[in-house]
């Protein structure tokens, strides 16, 4: 078993490693299958790749933050030295908590693990937070996966030098890869026709992202490259409509049954694609009009990029930043009262590890107490019940219905009024009801960019997440 305090020791003993001795410039990339169904689950190796420029850190090889499911670590075969580690999250654990997986149904995703090439044989260990440990704790980190990989072993690892298939663009450009933030933006359900609008929604979207705190004062961290991805069709798919498309990425609404949950199960073509230019993060722009998107750590972010009424342009730049707080910062969801497909998704009794929702209910315990403002009440005090009954009107709206927004606007603008005017709006508490659930879990702000669906920035908490995750690249 791992537990943070171990992981904190590892650190300081071999953070400063050097990155030559153990790496090369490239990027090993571990392609498996994860399945299983509702607290079962396993992994089998499908092929291992040398995958294009690593561009991540050459400094701070091991993870500091302590975020995601599943943590990832590479430990020299030889010295018994780990050399790098990663938190990150899948689809598969969100799977595991919805109704077919619960119903027993067994399923399989395709995913990926990247790391600067090693020189000499590693061990690849792949762990998951324990979500069931009795001690009331989501700490600990289970080994479930081993295998050993040897770099100069060609039966081991496919060296083909992929052809770079789809122009690829600089949108912004400050430095060295391994000394930014490298954020790749693709596209899916583009079409050669719709090429020019890929190139102006990618530098949109960029313009979007740094144009919202903390990412503006942090915009010389990041470079951001786009690559035009070109799809037999315009549009992605909506099964809930029969509309299907044949697009590169295979992205589609009703991801778990929501109509506007945008994800796509194609990793490889993904993986394939964006290893031709050096990336930390993706960003996969769908050219479709529903509102949607989706955003895990460590994996991507999708959000649509047109509106099907004028006037809701803003929705769009909303679900982006949303999304991107969720794959990039590992922010959780503090909103409660929105329809999802998830069952149990914050076990009781299991402190969330997302660094913006809690269990605990005390200044003492808060996650965030450095941050509490002076004189602040914990539990902190809103006008909760309310807004919830404005949120029952408002959950019995059909947001694909033309009259969605003539019929919501109004709700949506009384429960502004409650945020902005309460009297411990603008400071950080611990407020009753995040994470999907209204009773015994907290948000640390009255309304954030990851509460309401609004422009307001990010909270404290959530801004602070941030700025960690970006310092791990430009340090």
């Amino acid at each position: 078993m791992r537990t943070l305090l171990l992981l904190v020791a590892l650190a300081a003993t071999t953070f400063g490693q050097s990155f030559d001795r153990y790496f090369s410039p490239t990027t090993m990339r571990v392609d498996y299958h994860h399945f299983g169904v509702k607290g079962q689950e396993q992994i089998a190796l499908d092929k291992v790749y040398e995958d294009g420029t690593w561009a991540g850190s050459r400094t701070v090889l091991l993870d500091e933050l302590n975020l995601g499911d599943y943590f990832v670590t590479v430990t020299d075969l030889a010295t018994n030295t780990m050399i790098y580690s990663r938190g990150y999250s899948t689809i598969f654990n969100e799977w595991q908590t919805t109704e077919e997986a619960l119903n027993g149904v067994w399923r399989t995703f395709h995913e990926s693990v990247r790391f600067p090439m090693p020189k000499a044989p590693v061990k690849v260990t792949i762990a998951r937070r324990d979500r069931f440990v009795a001690a009331g704790e989501k700490m600990t980190f289970r080994d479930f996966f081993t295998t050993v990989i040897d770099p100069n072993d060609p039966t081991q690892v496919n060296r083909e030098k992929r052809k770079q298939t789809f122009a690829a663009f600089d949108i912004m450009s400050n430095g060295a890869p391994e000394k930014k933030v490298d954020l790749l933006i693709i596209g899916d359900g583009y079409a050669v026709a719709d090429m020019e609008k890929f190139r102006k929604d990618a530098k949109h979207f960029a313009d979007v992202l740094f144009n919202t705190p903390p990412f503006t004062k942090h915009k010389k961290d990041f470079n951001v490259r786009a690559i035009e991805v070109i799809s037999d069709d315009s549009g992605i798919d909506k099964p809930d409509k029969n509309v299907w498309k044949k697009t590169a990425l295979g992205t589609m609404y009703n991801t778990f049954g929501s109509a506007r949950y945008v994800l796509t199960e194609e990793n490889k073509a993904i993986r394939d694609i964006a290893g031709t230019v050096p990336y930390d993060y993706i960003t996969i722009l769908v050219n479709d009009d529903r509102y949607g998107g989706g955003g895990i750590f460590n994996l991507y972010t999708t959000t649509y990029t047109k509106v099907d009424q004028p006037g809701q342009e803003w929705q769009m730049d909303y679900v982006y930043v949303h999304e991107f707080g969720h794959s990039f910062g590992g922010l959780g969801d503090e909103y409660y009262s929105s329809q999802i497909s998830y069952i149990d998704f914050y076990p009781k009794g299991v402190e969330p590890w997302e660094p913006n929702v809690t269990a605990k209910n005390t200044k003492e315990t808060l996650k965030w107490k450095d941050l509490l403002a002076e004189g602040t009440p914990v539990p902190t005090p809103w006008e909760k019940a309310e807004y919830d009954s404005l949120d029952v009107v408002r959950g019995k709206l059909d947001r694909l219905a033309p009259d969605y927004y003539q019929k919501r606007d109004p709700i949506q603008k009384r429960q502004t009024e409650i945020l902005r005017k309460s009297k411990y709006a603008g400071v950080v508490g611990a407020f009753e009801g995040a994470g999907y659930v209204s009773k015994g879990m907290y948000r640390p702000a009255l309304d954030c960019r990851m509460f309401t669906l609004s422009l307001i920035e990010f909270d404290p908490v959530c801004s602070a997440a941030i700025e960690r995750v970006i310092g791990m690249y430009v340090r």
